[in-house]
């Protein structure tokens, strides 16, 4: 077996798109998705893209992937990346795909020198988050979400 983590390409677009489906299926929104194969090309690959993406092959098969995009700290003074996404087919867990992304994603954090790497996820996941604390990520309690989003952005931008 061989994993290869490598930066995701154009032509990656409607894998990207099929691994979004698979995990808002994992996450019980299977209608919540709501982008195109073309939106999803356009949005990551785009000319004025702020989003990136990496694939994780086994044998030169994509099993997984990550999204991500940097933000910025004003403590820190330093860019940060956000993980948007984490992704492995349901038939790869286990083979080490999941830790190697992040693995891949922290080394580019340290590179670029970002003070930080962070995501969110679901409080009911367990699986994932024992995982994510396995190796030494921390939760982040104290902070809560928030969001607008539909006809709430829209409504709220227009008064």
């Amino acid at each position: 077996m061989s994993i290869i983590i490598r930066e995701a390409v154009s032509n990656d677009a409607k894998t990207i798109y099929d691994f979004i489906v698979e995990l808002a299926l994992y996450e019980k929104e299977p209608n919540a998705v709501k982008t195109t194969v073309e939106e999803t090309r356009e949005k990551i690959f785009g000319e004025n893209s702020t989003v990136k993406a990496i694939i994780c092959e086994e044998n030169g098969k994509p099993i997984g992937h990550a999204i991500f995009f940097y933000n910025y700290s004003t403590w820190l003074g330093k860019n940060g990346i956000y993980l948007e996404d984490l992704y492995v087919s349901e038939k790869k867990r286990g083979l080490g795909a999941g830790k190697a992304m992040l693995k891949y994603l922290a080394k580019k954090a340290l590179s670029e020198d970002c003070g930080r790497f962070e995501w969110s996820c679901l409080d009911w996941n367990t699986p994932s988050r024992n995982f994510y604390e396995s190796l030494g990520a921390k939760s982040l309690d104290e902070w809560v979400g928030y969001r607008l989003e539909g006809e709430d952005l829209i409504n709220f931008a227009k008064s």
